[in-house]
């Protein structure tokens, strides 16, 4: 059946303001598209789609969330909009009182940088909140949490427990654990965590897609499977949720390093796909965030200079990591958010490079040098950016870097005026994972409602390069940009169908704008 969808304006993304009357559908796919009258008299129409005078895009994609975490945040206590440490004990209260005792207390998103007096609860105040539950309030970076002393008991972290590699255990003046810690020494506490049931798996994921979709999103290239029991649990998860019968979105996996093997045992290989779900490269944490002072950097924190991060890896043992996705014939995906975290990954990289006609991945970026960005031009890479960190993280960061560092610091504009291939994504469920707000971020530079010119405007994109990153550049990210990203004969036929026009508006009236359809292999997946 073909099914021609008109009277809308419909952006092909092919270059900026590129636009056709109509776009022909057969099946999944784009048969043709241009003037309506041209496509009408040279096929037959079996069914007409009315735009009604909405905006359609190509589908949106976020190039790197986590969809069974963004569940989750919407499934748990949320503490990402708390505002002050009296508030956040308020709220933790509440949620004890109407637990089970014994029962664990579980928070997402907390961030002490909102609070003017930036606490960070120890564990005999937690305790005081939860004398007979076991607490475990995930920072909203995820590279940190909080925990109680009954967290900690479960976990067996005691003051003669030894720092896990790439982890820090904080401790007090007398070596006895604040019940805050870092990177991964979280592990620890979410290895004492009763395992989860695949009901709440399957309640997660569908929470999240059927979120994701009235977003506007047609996919999102997520990592999720070293975590919720394993591998094939998972992967098992994603494949009973998301297909033609059930949920439909495009979701490319990352594989954490640690179940690459796991995966292969299933017979399962990089590429594999049933059409919505794709196994795509090996995910390497290489560093932390800048939030818990864990991102990697290259020169000491400017509000704490005895430290200059945590590298995940050592150079060496990121070397062997890339060379294992090598031999599996893999993409890797590598998390970089200091400097010197994105200096290990590119000699890792150099010295090991992708196979061919594939393409590696930096998750964040958000620290660069001029002389690292010389060297991501001369390899095959693309960096994965949240926009949205900006509304998020200033004017903190300035503290934590510097004023000296910032020129190169969450610099998207020069990142792609260096002609350095970029797509943008959320890190939902640490941002909000919605794409126009994202989109606002890179444009305006500042949060939603804030008063003034942005953070560092002359990093400001244009909207078509926003909206470009969401479409263009997350095809790219995964080798696919010649089957989606663009409104084309041949291309998927996923759409992201807005009710007003994002390049013709007030930028500050972007995150007003409402999702009118959003279209997965050309079905109506939601409506507005």
């Amino acid at each position: 059946m073909k099914t021609l969808w008109t009277n809308g304006t419909i952006y092909t993304m092919k270059h900026e303001f590129d636009k056709v009357e109509a776009v022909l559908v057969e099946g999944d796919t784009i048969i043709d598209c241009g003037d309506r009258s041209r496509i009408e008299k040279d096929h037959k129409i079996d069914q007409i789609e009315n735009l009604e005078g909405a905006i359609m895009y190509p589908g949106f994609v976020d190039s790197h969330l986590h969809m069974i975490g963004h569940g989750e945040k919407l499934l748990r206590l949320d503490l990402s909009e708390v505002m002050s440490a009296e508030e956040m004990k308020m709220t933790l209260k509440e949620k004890v009182y109407s637990t089970p005792v014994g029962d664990w207390i579980i928070g997402e998103g907390w961030n002490e940088n909102n609070f003017m007096d930036r606490k960070i609860f120890h564990r005999f105040e937690l305790d005081e909140i939860a004398p007979h539950h076991p607490m475990m309030l995930t920072r909203i970076c995820r590279h940190a949490l909080l925990a109680n002393s009954k967290a900690l008991e479960l976990a067996g972290i005691t003051k003669d427990t030894e720092d896990p590699p790439g982890g820090v255990i904080v401790r007090d003046t007398n070596g006895e654990p604040t019940g805050y810690l870092l990177d991964k020494a979280q592990e620890l506490v979410k290895d004492a965590l009763p395992k989860v049931t695949e009901d709440y798996l399957h309640r997660a994921l569908t929470t999240s897609v059927q979120d994701l979709t009235s977003l506007g999103l047609v996919g999102g290239h997520s990592e999720d499977l070293n975590y919720y029991g394993g591998f094939k649990r998972t992967y098992k998860t994603f494949l009973e949720v998301i297909n033609p019968d059930q949920l439909q979105f495009k979701a490319n996996l990352l594989v954490h390093h640690e179940v690459v093997a796991d995966m292969h045992e299933e017979g399962l290989k990089f590429g594999v796909s049933n059409g919505f779900v794709e196994l795509g490269a090996m995910k390497i944490f290489a560093d932390g965030a800048l939030g818990g002072r864990t991102a990697y950097l290259s020169k000491p924190y400017n509000d704490m200079p005895e430290t200059y991060g945590v590298a995940i890896h050592s150079l060496t043992d990121l070397k062997e990591l890339v060379k294992k996705a090598r031999h599996y014939q893999m993409p890797v995906a590598i998390h970089t958010i200091g400097d010197l975290a994105l200096e290990f990954a590119l000699y890792a990289v150099e010295e090991n490079p992708p196979p061919a006609g594939l393409r590696d991945r930096f998750v964040h970026g958000q620290v660069v040098r001029p002389d690292l960005i010389e060297r991501l031009k001369k390899v095959p890479v693309i960096i994965d950016i949240q926009p949205h960190f900006v509304a998020s993280d200033f004017p903190w960061v300035i503290e934590r870097l510097g004023e000296g560092r910032m020129k190169y610091s969450f610099a998207w504009k020069t990142l792609l005026k260096e002609g350095v291939a970029c797509a943008a994504g959320s890190d939902a469920p640490i941002e909000t994972a919605d794409p126009l707000l994202t989109i606002y971020a890179a444009v305006m530079r500042k949060k939603h409602g804030d008063k003034h010119e942005g953070f560092y405007p002359e990093q400001k994109l244009s909207v078509y390069e926003a909206v470009e990153l969401y479409t263009k550049g997350s095809a790219y990210a995964i080798g696919k940009e010649n089957e989606t990203g663009m409104i084309d004969k041949g291309f998927n036929a996923d759409f992201t169908i807005l009710n007003e026009d994002l390049f013709h508006i007030d930028p500050e009236a972007i995150p007003n704008v409402k999702v009118a359809k959003t279209v997965v292999n050309n079905i109506i997946v939601y409506q507005g």
